[in-house]
């Protein structure tokens, strides 16, 4: 059986762009976003983000990109990814149940001036269901980057914004735009004070 590669990389490449044309519509949502992440960052909050899986390393590439930087250098603004703690979740997993690894971090680490972000395909993993419960608890903001139309987690977020895909692979790329769209803006608003 041979494989035509050219014809798959084509056939993802139209996938992706007919769904970053249905995107459009949702712009305002996103502005919407960036406005809630400067109002945390003004009053020295941070963003706490999580996920599981591949959403994992979108939380941890946002956190790292607030810390670092993305494009121009700026000063660091306070962000942690509840994913990237190895002993951390682990310790909360065996003692309590994976459904409590990010709950239990919020319930530790979260202030109302904080902002909750979280990633996920499907929006119907327990434990990100769980920390929004517990963001909310804490008095804290949260939003869901989402896909599949939303699950159960786009219920329990204040906010969220939704891919309209069925396709984790597609979500994820619509996700990583996002997030670099989102630090583009931030960057600069931080560059600009």
């Amino acid at each position: 059986m041979s494989v035509n590669s050219t014809q798959i990389i084509e056939r993802e490449l139209e996938q992706l762009r007919q769904l970053a044309s249905n995107m459009v519509a949702s712009v305002d949502i996103l502005s919407r976003i960036v406005d809630k992440l400067l109002e945390c960052f003004k009053k020295n909050g941070k963003l706490l983000c999580a996920g599981n899986g591949g959403s994992a390393a979108q939380a941890m590439h946002f956190a790292e990109e607030l810390l670092g930087k993305f494009r121009d250098k700026r000063p660091p603004l306070a962000a942690i990814s509840l994913a990237s703690d190895g002993p951390t979740l682990s310790c909360i997993a065996n003692d309590f149940g994976f459904e409590e690894i990010f709950s239990r971090q919020i319930e530790a680490l979260g202030y109302p001036e904080d902002l909750l972000i979280l990633f996920s395909t499907s929006g119907n993993s327990r434990n990100l269901i769980k920390a929004a419960q517990s963001a909310k608890h804490r008095g804290m903001f949260s939003i869901a980057f989402l896909g599949k139309g939303g699950g159960e987690l786009c219920r329990q977020v204040d906010m969220s914004w939704i891919v309209p895909s069925e396709n984790p692979s597609r979500i994820q790329e619509m996700h990583c735009w996002a997030v670099h769209a989102l630090l583009e803006i931030i960057e600069a608003w931080k560059n600009s004070a």
